[in-house]
């Protein structure tokens, strides 16, 4: 049984019995905070690349998303991970699959002909490896953010481009295969260095709304 169970704020997750059932098996729920996805953020940046793929595929027929979706999930699986340095296929069997695309035969190397003990061990040391390799691109990109990072505030009149929030705009985010962004919109007020008003046009149904900074970007 996991440890641990990370969910948004879905009324299924919150219920008693939910709650009831996962604490008789011992394990804790963990609830990511409203508008804020980077608490759950490794599940939010493969749904974030499978859905670049899908708009990259499908284009503007937007009804096909589910028969593209097993050949983008099988791409994704079998392609190496700049963090891990493995594929995800790789790290949970021990061996990269490979496509009708390479024409080749199975290999036979040493490593598939083990036996379960062997095997075994390959793995585990395969995820050593990956955990080391994970906290190494941990420090590299925690170094690499702090590197010249400076605070971004904007001032009344400034021009902005809109990242699209469901939790915001859910009416410009009913489709995870449509424009995530929209813009040029110019600033009205500064609630704070977080918030802020911003002029949206008349399909937005509003004349201003407030936004978070982490949905705006610069010019």
């Amino acid at each position: 049984m996991p440890r641990s169970i990370v969910s948004d704020r879905d009324t299924r997750f919150l219920s008693y019995f939910w709650k009831t059932l996962w604490c008789k098996l011992g394990t804790k729920l963990l609830f990511s905070t409203t508008c804020h996805p980077q608490t759950d953020g490794q599940t939010e940046v493969v749904n974030r690349t499978l859905g670049t793929l899908l708009r990259a595929i499908i284009s503007k027929n937007l009804k096909s998303w589910e028969e593209c979706l097993p050949f983008v999930e099988f791409a994704y699986n079998r392609s190496v991970h700049s963090t891990t340095g493995f594929s995800p296929f790789e790290i949970v069997y021990g061996f990269n699959i490979l496509t009708p695309m390479d024409l080749l035969s199975l290999p036979m190397s040493e490593r598939l002909n083990l036996d379960g003990k062997k095997k075994a061990e390959y793995v585990r040391t395969l995820h050593e490896k990956v955990r080391a390799n994970i906290e190494k691109k941990i420090q590299q990109y925690t170094r690499q953010a702090n590197k010249g990072k400076k605070k971004v505030t904007f001032e009344p009149g400034d021009w902005v481009w809109l990242h699209f929030r469901k939790e915001r705009l859910p009416e410009k985010r009913r489709s995870k295969l449509l424009p995530r962004g929209d813009g040029p919109f110019q600033v009205l007020e500064r609630i704070n260095d977080n918030a802020y008003k911003l002029d949206l046009p008349g399909e937005y149904n509003v004349s201003s709304t407030l936004m978070l900074v982490t949905s705006l970007y610069s010019m």
